[in-house]
Parts: structure tokens; C-alpha cells; sequence
């Protein structure tokens, strides 16, 4: 079996903040997860470096704009490592090799006649005498009427152009610019009507809801064919004569990076990049949700007309994380950013936090409050507490190295049962689920622990208290293959202090096991409490 695994390609522009990680973390969990079932996994993105964003910073720093894209991707590496991303290919849209793929995915869409020639009216800035991209054109939504860039409003996800919107300006100087005609291409979208018709109700099981309801939208509307170029600073310059002074417009380039990077991949590792494009794959793509149209419509449509037969199988489109109840900006520096908690949290527990509180079906937000307290109680007072008692119990009483060789059919079947039932929700693409119930058979044992008293049972039958303490040290190493997919550091850490040998895998494990205690040292810190706000008044502080 093969899986696709396809995380949104994060903007070069600027750092990474907590509402990037949650819309791509369950990526990397639902990557790890079908590795440790010993399948076939591809799991690829990286940093979109070509567009306007880094136009608009390069400017702001009055740089260069590879520089800004060389300095946000190299971050954008620490940061996926440090919080353990396992990503087989992380690459970057301004590759020479992405290029000339995306050039070939567009001349065979052109070759095909979906691309057209269409003269249209554009924004101009008289000001700065240029046509201006999207996204330096702001104005009123004409669909909800707040304040949205030229190619999409992100309070109501509304796909848009910047001719649609009220009240323009340029967001170089404010000026009004003005409509000036000009020659694009186009991609004859509505071609893709009734196919896409039809694959929406066909992925009606696998996808998010809010998935679901705006793609409806859209197709219920009537899908209209939309423009592939644009007069860009930086891009993947159009193959086709007459346009090699455009660029191809980022939203149809930046999906065909899945493509592009899977290439790259297969390329390195001796692979044909088809077998993770067949029909028999299982395809994944992670994402927020301010990404839906371009992951459900325009990057299926793309995938047909190129012949491809793979398109999206599970799109699974987060809502916003907010943070202290308020909306993330990075305007106004309302953020945490990545690099900062890195520095001064452990990576699981920001892992935890993000997925036992990923916005799945509703908007979730960030608490500094919950996050302390979500790692004190969980990770340090289910988890932890649960391994370190064992292990040093069982170690002060009869030595480290032993081989487990009996447990009682109820805590057999109770941990095959978490196997199965976290693996559905996982493959579901529901990883909070999945999450929330191996910490209740966390929960469940620390309440047997306490219930058989083993500490009480040793006095008086030292033969059944160590029976008792190698059932939960089964748990345990079990316990280290059901958390791998979401806390790879910690699972790594009871690895060592079980000594156990061999690979993991998403199956529990097989006795007679040998395994050797070394627990010196606790998986987790407590968290002291007034962290809270110290974090809330250094965020408090840096917004003003």
C-alpha cells in the first residue's frame, strides 16, 4: 500500500507561529503512524518562495528577495526538525527542478487547449507604474464586506480577483489604482464542472466538513475559468511564446509542488514517482482552511487535466487556532512563534497541545493557561507519573533486566483495542481522537495501578506484586509505539529506558520481550505556574 502524505506549502515571508503548526502537524502524525504499519509512505512540501509575499518583505527590508527566501526557509528547516517533522522531501518553489516541472505541467495543460488567451482588465498603479499582483491590491470583499487582498477574502474564503473588490488600493502607497487592459492566459476551469461534480459526492465520507460546505459552494455557483499568469516580480516564468514575460500565477504552481517534489524525491532515492500517483494510493493533503479551494478544486481540476487519476482523498482542513481568544496576527505581532517556544519548551509538549487541541471541526484557540497546564497534568502527571513509578518501583525491587512473559487477557485485549481504535480515527484523518483515546488508556492504568497497590501487595506476596508491576510494564512499552506517531521524542525516550531492541510498530508487542530499566531520569519538567504570565505579558508587550 502506498500513502501520500502533501503538507501546505508555508510562505518564505516571514517565521512560523503556532497556527502554521496546527494546520500541518497532523501531516506528520498521520506519516509516522502508517510507517509504523510498515506501508509505503511519501510525505512531502516545503517553503513557497516565489509570489508576491517575499516581494512585499523584500521591500519592506529593503533587500533582496532570494535573501528573504533563503533566510525564512533555512528557519523553516530548524523549526520542522526541531519539532520533529519527518518529512522525506521538504524543497522550495524558486528549485531550479520545481521550475521546470511546473513549466511542463502548464505547457501540457496548454498543449491540451485549457489554457486560453483572454484580454481583461487588471489593476494598475499609475503611482508606481506597474500592474499590480493580487496581493498588493486590498479592498472590500464583495461576497461578505470586510477587508480581503486581491485573490482571497480569508474571513469568508471567497477565491476572488481584485477587479471584484470595493474600495481598492494599492498597498504599496495607498493609492486608488486604476483598471488598464492587458493579455493573460487563462485555465478553462468551468470545463471541470460535472468531474468535479461528481468527486465531490464521491469524497463525501473523507473529508472536513468545512471542506465539504465551501466546495459545495463554489461548484454549486458554477465554477468559472480563472487566470494562470500575472505580471510578478518572481516566479516560474510562462513556457509559452508571447507570455515569457509573466510568471504562472502561484496558486496553480504552488499545488503542482506535491507533484514537483515527489519527483524530486523518487529522483534521489532510485523510485518511480508514479507509484505514489496511482489510483491505489491513499492520499492525504494537510492543510487550513483558508487553502480549501485550491486543495479541492483547482488542484484536482489541474490533476485531470494533465491526465493524472490520483486527486486528493482525504483533505483534511483545519479551522483557525486563535490565540488568548483573540485572532492570530502577525501585523500587530499577536503570535507565538515557533522559534521562541522551541527555546523553551519541550517539542512534545507543544506537539500534544496542538493535536489534543486541534481545531478539527471548530476554531480552537491557544492558551497560555492550558498549555502549562495541559503538560503538567498530562504529560507530567498521566504519563510520566505512570512510567516513572513503574519503572522505578520495579527496579528498586528486582533489578533492571528481566523478560515480561505473562499478562492477563483483560490488559491484552484493553491494549489491542487502543491499537485499533487510535489507528481508525488516525486514518480518519481525526488525530485529536486518536490522541484523546491512548491518553484515557493513560488514565485507565494509572486508576489500575492505584486500584491493585502494588506497593501494599509486595509486602505480603512479593511473587504477585511483580506480576503486577510487569503488567504495567507492558503497558508501557506498548505504550511507547502509541505515542510515537504524536510525541516522537518522548517515544524515543522510553526506547532507552526500556532497552528495547528493534523498530517500533503499530502493533502491541509480542511476549516473550526482554527489555532492561534504566529511569533516571523523568520524561518530563514540571512547568512552574507563574510561567503563565510571564508568556502572557511578554506577549502583551510585544503587540504594543
Amino acid at each position: 500500500m502506498t500513502i501520500l502524505i502533501g503538507g501546505a506549502w508555508p510562505y518564505a515571508n516571514g517565521s512560523l507561529h503556532l497556527g502554521h503548526i496546527s494546520a500541518l502537524l497532523p501531516g506528520d502524525i498521520i506519516a509516522r503512524y502508517y510507517r509504523l504499519k510498515g506501508e509505503d509512505v511519501l510525505y512531502v512540501s516545503g517553503s513557497d518562495c516565489n509570489g508576491t509575499p517575499i516581494g512585499i518583505r523584500a521591500r519592506l527590508e529593503g533587500t533582496g528577495i532570494e535573501g528573504i527566501a533563503d533566510r525564512y526557509h533555512e528557519e523553516f528547516l530548524r523549526c520542522f526538525h526541531g519539532l520533529g517533522f519527518s518529512f522525506d522531501e521538504y524543497t522550495r518553489t524558486d528549485d531550479t527542478h520545481h521550475h521546470q516541472e511546473v513549466q511542463s505541467i502548464f505547457t501540457t495543460l496548454y498543449q491540451r487547449g485549457l489554457l486560453y488567451e483572454k484580454e481583461v482588465e487588471q489593476t494598475y498603479c499609475e503611482h508606481d507604474r506597474r500592474f499590480l499582483p493580487d496581493r498588493f491590491v486590498e479592498g472590500t470583499c464583495p461576497v461578505c464586506g470586510e477587508r480581503a487582498r486581491g485573490d482571497q477574502c480569508d474571513h469568508c474564503s471567497t477565491v476572488l480577483d481584485p477587479t471584484e473588490l470595493g474600495t481598492k488600493s494599492c498597498t504599496l502607497c495607498g493609492h486608488e489604482p486604476v483598471l488598464k487592459t492587458t493579455v493573460h492566459l487563462y485555465f478553462a476551469l468551468s470545463n471541470f464542472q460535472e468531474p468535479l461534480q461528481n468527486y465531490l459526492e464521491e469524497s463525501s465520507s473523507r473529508w472536513r466538513d468545512n471542506a465539504l460546505q465551501l466546495t459545495g459552494r463554489y461548484v454549486d455557483e458554477g465554477l468559472h475559468d480563472r487566470p494562470v499568469t500575472r505580471d510578478l516580480e518572481n516566479g516560474v516564468a510562462v513556457p509559452i511564446d508571447g507570455f515569457k514575460d509573466k510568471k504562472i500565477y502561484v496558486w496553480i504552481e504552488a499545488v503542482s509542488g506535491y507533484i514537483t517534489a515527489s519527483k524530486k524525491w523518487a529522483e534521489k532515492h532510485q523510485r518511480d514517482w508514479r507509484d505514489f500517483w496511482q489510483e491505489s494510493t491513499t492520499s492525504y493533503y494537510v492543510h487550513g482552511k483558508d487553502n480549501i479551494p485550491f486543495h479541492s478544486i483547482i488542484w484536482p481540476a489541474i490533476l485531470m487535466g494533465i491526465g493524472e487519476r490520483n486527486p486528493p482523498d482525504y483533505i483534511l482542513s483545519n479551522e483557525y487556532l486563535t490565540l488568548e481568544k483573540k485572532k492570530i496576527s502577525t501585523s500587530r505581532n499577536w503570535a507565538v512563534w515557533v522559534n521562541d517556544l522551541l527555546g523553551n519548551y519541550h517539542p512534545d509538549s507543544i506537539r500534544y497541545y496542538l493535536t489534543i487541541n486541534a481545531p478539527e471541526k471548530r476554531d480552537a484557540d491557544f492558551s497560555w493557561r492550558e498549555f502549562i497546564y495541559s503538560h503538567n497534568s498530562e504529560l507530567l502527571g498521566a504519563l510520566g507519573n505512570l512510567v516513572q513509578r513503574t519503572l522505578k518501583f520495579y527496579e528498586k525491587e528486582f533489578g533492571g533486566d528481566l523478560t515480561l512473559s505473562y499478562v492477563s487477557k483483560e490488559v491484552e485485549s484493553k491494549t489491542a483495542n487502543i491499537f485499533q481504535s487510535a489507528g481508525q480515527y488516525i486514518e480518519r484523518g481525526y488525530v485529536r481522537k486518536g490522541l484523546e483515546e491512548i491518553f484515557e488508556f493513560i488514565r485507565w492504568s494509572n486508576k489500575r495501578f492505584d486500584e491493585q497497590e502494588p506497593w501494599n501487595v509486595i509486602k505480603e506476596n512479593r511473587e504477585g506484586g511483580k506480576v503486577i508491576l510487569e503488567e504495567f510494564l507492558y503497558v508501557i512499552c506498548n505504550l511507547r509505539n502509541l505515542i510515537q506517531p504524536f510525541l516522537p521524542f518522548t517515544s524515543s525516550k522510553l526506547t532507552e529506558q526500556l532497552g528495547i531492541l528493534g523498530d517500533s510498530h503499530w502493533k502491541p508487542f509480542e511476549l516473550p520481550l526482554d527489555i532492561t530499566i534504566d529511569a533516571r531520569a523523568p520524561l518530563f519538567s514540571r512547568i512552574d505556574p507563574d510561567q503563565i504570565e510571564i508568556e502572557r505579558n511578554r506577549l502583551i508587550k510585544g503587540s504594543q
